[in-house]
Protein backbone atom coordinates (compact mmCIF):
# COMPACT_ATOMS: atom_id res chain seq x y z
CA UNK A 1 0.00 0.00 0.00
CA UNK A 2 1.32 3.28 -0.79
CA UNK A 3 1.40 6.62 1.43
CA UNK A 4 -1.93 8.35 1.28
CA UNK A 5 -1.99 11.74 -0.68
CA UNK A 6 -3.26 14.70 1.54
CA UNK A 7 -6.45 14.66 0.21
CA UNK A 8 -7.18 11.36 2.06
CA UNK A 9 -6.01 12.69 5.34
CA UNK A 10 -7.89 16.16 4.88
CA UNK A 11 -9.10 16.46 8.22
CA UNK A 12 -12.82 18.54 6.74
CA UNK A 13 -11.90 21.74 6.52
CA UNK A 14 -12.34 22.82 3.17
CA UNK A 15 -13.15 21.52 -0.38
CA UNK A 16 -11.13 18.65 -1.26
CA UNK A 17 -10.57 17.32 -4.92
CA UNK A 18 -8.75 13.39 -4.48
CA UNK A 19 -5.81 13.58 -7.37
CA UNK A 20 -5.13 11.93 -9.23
CA UNK A 21 -8.22 9.70 -9.85
CA UNK A 22 -7.76 7.59 -13.26
CA UNK A 23 -10.70 7.87 -15.51
CA UNK A 24 -11.06 3.79 -16.06
CA UNK A 25 -13.83 2.56 -18.32
CA UNK A 26 -16.21 -0.92 -17.87
CA UNK A 27 -15.85 -1.00 -21.58
CA UNK A 28 -12.54 -2.71 -22.32
CA UNK A 29 -12.09 -0.14 -25.33
CA UNK A 30 -12.99 3.77 -24.48
CA UNK A 31 -13.62 4.17 -28.03
CA UNK A 32 -16.53 2.13 -28.41
CA UNK A 33 -18.38 3.42 -26.04
CA UNK A 34 -20.31 5.65 -28.20
CA UNK A 35 -20.93 3.01 -30.39
CA UNK A 36 -22.41 0.88 -27.51
CA UNK A 37 -24.56 3.49 -26.15
CA UNK A 38 -26.11 5.12 -29.21
CA UNK A 39 -25.79 2.78 -31.96
CA UNK A 40 -26.28 -0.80 -31.12
CA UNK A 41 -22.99 -1.76 -30.71
CA UNK A 42 -22.81 -5.37 -29.37
CA UNK A 43 -20.04 -4.45 -26.62
CA UNK A 44 -18.81 -7.93 -26.68
CA UNK A 45 -17.93 -7.21 -29.93
CA UNK A 46 -14.35 -5.74 -28.43
CA UNK A 47 -11.02 -6.49 -29.56
CA UNK A 48 -9.42 -5.48 -26.09
CA UNK A 49 -11.70 -7.65 -24.37
CA UNK A 50 -9.20 -10.21 -22.68
CA UNK A 51 -7.73 -7.21 -21.38
CA UNK A 52 -10.04 -7.25 -18.42
CA UNK A 53 -9.49 -10.79 -17.31
CA UNK A 54 -12.91 -12.03 -18.26
CA UNK A 55 -12.45 -15.76 -19.27
CA UNK A 56 -14.24 -15.27 -22.45
CA UNK A 57 -15.48 -12.95 -25.14
CA UNK A 58 -18.93 -13.65 -24.17
CA UNK A 59 -18.97 -13.41 -20.66
CA UNK A 60 -17.04 -10.35 -21.10
CA UNK A 61 -20.53 -9.18 -22.97
CA UNK A 62 -23.16 -10.39 -20.71
CA UNK A 63 -21.43 -8.89 -17.67
CA UNK A 64 -19.84 -5.42 -18.95
CA UNK A 65 -22.88 -3.20 -18.50
CA UNK A 66 -23.16 -4.13 -14.96
CA UNK A 67 -19.81 -3.62 -13.99
CA UNK A 68 -19.70 0.75 -12.91
CA UNK A 69 -19.23 0.04 -9.58
CA UNK A 70 -16.52 -2.58 -9.94
CA UNK A 71 -14.53 0.38 -12.03
CA UNK A 72 -15.03 2.80 -9.03
CA UNK A 73 -13.24 0.55 -7.04
CA UNK A 74 -10.80 0.19 -9.19
CA UNK A 75 -10.66 3.92 -9.61
CA UNK A 76 -10.07 4.18 -6.00
CA UNK A 77 -7.67 1.58 -5.22
CA UNK A 78 -5.47 2.44 -7.73
CA UNK A 79 -5.96 6.25 -6.66
CA UNK A 80 -4.52 4.68 -3.38
CA UNK A 81 -2.11 1.78 -4.26
CA UNK A 82 -1.13 3.65 -7.83
CA UNK A 83 -2.39 -0.08 -8.96
CA UNK A 84 -5.43 -2.40 -8.60
CA UNK A 85 -6.29 -5.80 -9.69
CA UNK A 86 -8.05 -6.80 -12.76
CA UNK A 87 -11.46 -5.52 -13.09
CA UNK A 88 -12.60 -9.61 -13.12
CA UNK A 89 -10.82 -10.61 -10.26
CA UNK A 90 -12.78 -7.52 -8.24
CA UNK A 91 -16.25 -8.41 -10.14
CA UNK A 92 -15.27 -12.36 -8.59
CA UNK A 93 -14.70 -11.12 -5.15
CA UNK A 94 -18.04 -9.10 -5.31
CA UNK A 95 -19.70 -11.55 -6.78
CA UNK A 96 -18.51 -14.05 -4.12
CA UNK A 97 -19.44 -11.97 -1.45
CA UNK A 98 -23.16 -11.65 -2.76
CA UNK A 99 -22.99 -8.05 -4.01
CA UNK A 100 -23.98 -9.34 -7.38
CA UNK A 101 -26.63 -12.14 -7.28
CA UNK A 102 -27.52 -14.05 -10.62
CA UNK A 103 -30.57 -16.08 -11.34
CA UNK A 104 -30.40 -17.38 -15.43
CA UNK A 105 -29.84 -14.44 -17.62
CA UNK A 106 -30.96 -12.13 -15.08
CA UNK A 107 -27.59 -10.52 -12.98
CA UNK A 108 -28.73 -8.38 -10.33
CA UNK A 109 -26.73 -5.41 -8.25
CA UNK A 110 -24.46 -3.99 -7.34
CA UNK A 111 -25.90 -4.80 -4.14
CA UNK A 112 -24.46 -2.42 -1.59
CA UNK A 113 -24.29 -3.78 1.90
CA UNK A 114 -22.50 -7.23 0.59
CA UNK A 115 -20.06 -4.98 -1.33
CA UNK A 116 -19.05 -2.53 1.81
CA UNK A 117 -18.24 -5.44 3.44
CA UNK A 118 -16.72 -6.92 0.63
CA UNK A 119 -14.34 -3.66 0.18
CA UNK A 120 -14.01 -3.65 3.84
CA UNK A 121 -12.98 -7.26 4.52
CA UNK A 122 -10.81 -7.73 1.09
CA UNK A 123 -9.47 -4.40 0.03
CA UNK A 124 -8.91 -2.46 3.61
CA UNK A 125 -11.36 0.49 3.06
CA UNK A 126 -13.89 2.19 4.99
CA UNK A 127 -17.15 1.76 3.60
CA UNK A 128 -20.29 3.50 4.44
CA UNK A 129 -23.70 2.60 2.80
CA UNK A 130 -26.23 5.68 2.17
CA UNK A 131 -30.00 4.73 1.02
CA UNK A 132 -30.74 8.05 1.83
CA UNK A 133 -28.32 10.39 0.44
CA UNK A 134 -29.39 14.35 -0.22
CA UNK A 135 -27.07 16.96 -1.83
CA UNK A 136 -25.71 18.32 1.23
CA UNK A 137 -24.92 15.02 2.24
CA UNK A 138 -22.74 14.22 -0.83
CA UNK A 139 -21.19 17.49 -0.36
CA UNK A 140 -20.00 16.69 3.64
CA UNK A 141 -18.02 13.42 2.15
CA UNK A 142 -15.52 14.36 0.40
CA UNK A 143 -14.11 17.04 2.19
CA UNK A 144 -13.62 14.13 5.04
CA UNK A 145 -11.32 12.37 2.90
CA UNK A 146 -13.79 10.12 1.24
CA UNK A 147 -14.93 8.94 -2.14
CA UNK A 148 -18.32 8.50 -3.21
CA UNK A 149 -19.96 5.71 -5.57
CA UNK A 150 -23.29 7.25 -6.10
CA UNK A 151 -26.16 6.28 -8.64
CA UNK A 152 -26.52 8.47 -11.11
CA UNK A 153 -28.69 8.31 -14.49
CA UNK A 154 -26.72 7.00 -17.28
CA UNK A 155 -27.70 9.88 -19.15
CA UNK A 156 -25.21 12.02 -17.06
CA UNK A 157 -22.86 11.91 -19.76
CA UNK A 158 -25.06 14.41 -21.38
CA UNK A 159 -25.60 16.39 -19.34
CA UNK A 160 -27.63 19.25 -21.25
CA UNK A 161 -30.24 16.60 -21.54
CA UNK A 162 -32.48 16.42 -18.85
CA UNK A 163 -32.73 12.97 -17.61
CA UNK A 164 -36.20 10.29 -18.16
CA UNK A 165 -35.09 8.66 -14.72
CA UNK A 166 -32.77 8.38 -11.58
CA UNK A 167 -30.33 5.72 -11.32
CA UNK A 168 -29.18 2.93 -13.03
CA UNK A 169 -25.46 3.64 -13.02
CA UNK A 170 -22.47 4.31 -10.77
CA UNK A 171 -20.22 7.44 -10.58
CA UNK A 172 -17.02 8.03 -8.62
CA UNK A 173 -17.41 11.16 -7.16
CA UNK A 174 -14.19 12.32 -5.92
CA UNK A 175 -14.51 15.84 -4.89
CA UNK A 176 -16.11 19.30 -4.51
CA UNK A 177 -14.65 22.20 -5.45
CA UNK A 178 -14.47 25.55 -3.76
CA UNK A 179 -16.70 26.72 -6.90
CA UNK A 180 -19.08 24.04 -5.76
CA UNK A 181 -18.19 22.00 -9.14
CA UNK A 182 -18.72 18.29 -8.35
CA UNK A 183 -15.78 16.60 -9.88
CA UNK A 184 -16.55 12.75 -11.08
CA UNK A 185 -15.34 9.99 -13.30
CA UNK A 186 -17.89 8.13 -15.38
CA UNK A 187 -17.36 4.85 -16.32
CA UNK A 188 -19.45 4.82 -19.35
CA UNK A 189 -18.50 8.07 -20.60
CA UNK A 190 -18.13 8.33 -24.02
CA UNK A 191 -15.81 11.14 -24.67
CA UNK A 192 -12.87 12.29 -22.31
CA UNK A 193 -14.99 15.01 -21.01
CA UNK A 194 -17.70 12.59 -19.82
CA UNK A 195 -15.14 10.48 -18.41
CA UNK A 196 -13.73 12.89 -16.10
CA UNK A 197 -16.24 15.58 -15.72
CA UNK A 198 -17.23 18.45 -13.77
CA UNK A 199 -20.91 19.48 -13.09
CA UNK A 200 -22.20 22.63 -10.85
CA UNK A 201 -23.83 20.41 -7.96
CA UNK A 202 -27.13 21.73 -8.41
CA UNK A 203 -27.12 20.15 -12.31
CA UNK A 204 -25.42 17.03 -11.17
CA UNK A 205 -28.25 16.77 -8.57
CA UNK A 206 -30.83 15.94 -11.57
CA UNK A 207 -29.37 13.16 -12.36
CA UNK A 208 -28.47 11.74 -8.65
CA UNK A 209 -30.56 9.31 -7.53
CA UNK A 210 -30.00 9.93 -3.86
CA UNK A 211 -28.30 6.96 -2.83
CA UNK A 212 -24.34 5.44 -2.50
CA UNK A 213 -21.65 3.82 -0.76
CA UNK A 214 -18.78 6.15 0.70
CA UNK A 215 -15.53 4.93 0.86
CA UNK A 216 -12.28 5.86 3.05
CA UNK A 217 -9.15 5.19 2.03
CA UNK A 218 -7.59 5.97 5.60
CA UNK A 219 -6.81 3.00 7.71
CA UNK A 220 -8.30 3.80 10.82
CA UNK A 221 -11.64 3.82 8.99
CA UNK A 222 -12.00 0.46 8.54
CA UNK A 223 -15.50 -0.29 9.75
CA UNK A 224 -18.48 -0.78 7.52
CA UNK A 225 -22.08 0.62 8.56
CA UNK A 226 -24.75 -1.51 8.84
CA UNK A 227 -27.96 -0.82 6.75
CA UNK A 228 -30.19 -2.48 4.69
CA UNK A 229 -29.46 -3.83 0.91
CA UNK A 230 -29.87 -1.39 -1.32
CA UNK A 231 -29.29 -1.70 -5.46
CA UNK A 232 -27.72 1.05 -7.49
CA UNK A 233 -30.92 0.80 -9.47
Amino acid sequence: MSPLYPCCNNPGTGPVVHRPVPPLTQYASPDLIHAIAYKGHDPADDPKWARTGAPTREEYGRWCRHLCGMVCLQMVLTHRDSIAPPLWDLRNGALRAGAYTVDGNEIRGLIYQPFAEYVTDTHGLGAAVHPRMNLDDLVTETPAGRMVMVSVATSIRTPDVEPERRGGHLVLVHGIDGSGRVHFTNPSGHTRESRKAMLPLAQFGQFFAGRGVSLDLRPASRTTSSTPNSLAV
